[in-house]
């Protein structure tokens, strides 16, 4: 997640009067995606859903799980 201006190829939607902006053929893979900002005893910050599964398992976010 990174601030960013919309271009050619992206998606652009609007929630509760924050601007969001998506790659069009990420969004088509992963959609729907919900973003929330979440309040932890760790801290808080977004926390991005998708019922995207990344082929071969892997969680999408590292590389020693899959």
């Amino acid at each position: 997640m990174a601030l960013d201006e919309p271009k050619q190829d992206d998606q652009t939607f609007e929630d509760n009067g924050l601007k969001f902006v998506i790659n069009q053929a990420l969004y088509d893979e992963i959609q729907p995606i919900t973003v929330d900002f979440i309040e932890t005893p760790n801290g808080s910050g977004f926390k991005l859903s998708s019922n995207f599964v990344a082929a071969g398992g892997s969680c999408g976010t590292c590389s020693s799980c899959g």
